[in-house]
């Protein structure tokens, strides 16, 4: 699927550029490497080549044979492929086999990972979530995206076998909240409390670090404003991924993951850790209605 994500295509376009590179190296026309190929005419040689129309994994090996590219990055190749075309998702696409499947689909990332930064201005992140709000987090997600497979309980037990990961010695799991994702109340007032006292436990575990934004922070401490972003996840420092209203989006080009560290650098020191963040919960906690 198309994605308007400058990440997204920027990546097909460095593929797109080494495959012309490649041709022109081998001494061949758009129009010569169509016919060898077998392809009809030179438009699809020259959509490929512009980022216009993605390339297929057979076609990539055809190019690569023709040209006389070496077996090795000819693989390197196919892995850039395979990288560009998964790093915009629609959710149609990543819940096509039902929300489960879609749950054990990241459980990789989160095995392997060193150092995990989230950074969240609307909901709880996942890891951090209780059964019940991870349940009514993944029933609206299975109504607002059409999914027809009902599989909610698997993927909310998919999920919280991942929290395990929290436990791990050999990582570390940094999540970086505004402090209005406290007072957002998209479950009952029950739910909403067990969730807020389940953060507060959270923040004791040494391999996780909580902080939140206070809504009073001062955001021109630095001399400019300081404004909130999309919420994100950084994987150690090898990709940010950003959940859209539309799809999930992968980001792996150095200079845009640089632009999220940069992002931030620039909000956690706004933020407070430890008893001042518990507080901040407690106050939430406090204000919900009873009864």
């Amino acid at each position: 699927m198309a994605s308007s994500s400058s990440s997204a295509q920027a990546a097909r376009q460095h593929l797109a550029d080494q495959l012309r590179e490649i041709r022109e190296d081998a001494g061949l026309t758009g129009r010569r490497l169509a016919e060898l190929a077998g392809w009809h005419g030179v438009s699809k040689v020259s959509k490929i080549e512009h980022a216009a129309r993605p390339i297929t994994a057979e076609d990539l090996r055809t190019w690569c044979h023709i040209c006389g590219v070496p077996a090795g990055r000819t693989q390197t190749l196919l892995a850039e492929l395979r990288a560009a075309v998964g790093m915009w998702v629609s959710y149609q696409q990543l819940n096509r086999r039902g929300l489960k499947a879609a749950q054990e689909s990241v459980r990789e990332r989160y095995e392997r990972v060193r150092l995990m930064r989230v950074y969240s201005n609307k909901v709880i992140p996942g890891l951090l979530q209780t059964e019940q709000y991870t349940t009514a987090a993944l029933e609206a997600a299975r109504r607002e995206q059409g999914v027809e497979v009902d599989d909610v309980a698997g993927a909310v037990a998919e999920r919280m076998d991942r929290r395990r990961v929290l436990h791990r010695a050999d990582a570390r799991f940094v999540f970086l909240l505004e402090e209005s994702v406290l007072w957002y109340r998209t479950t009952s007032p029950r739910v909403h409390a067990e969730q807020l006292r389940h953060l507060i436990s959270v923040m004791l575990m040494p391999s996780v670090t909580v902080a939140v934004i206070p809504r009073r922070a001062d955001r021109t401490v630095t001399g400019w404003g300081v404004w909130p972003e999309e919420s994100f996840t950084m994987t150690d420092f090898a990709q940010t991924n950003i959940e859209l209203v539309s799809g999930y989006l992968t980001i792996v080009q150095p200079d845009e993951i640089a632009m999220y560290v940069s992002a931030w650098e620039r909000l956690f020191p706004l933020a407070v850790v430890g008893e001042s963040a518990a507080a901040l919960v407690r106050e939430a906690i406090e204000a919900l209605p009873t009864g």
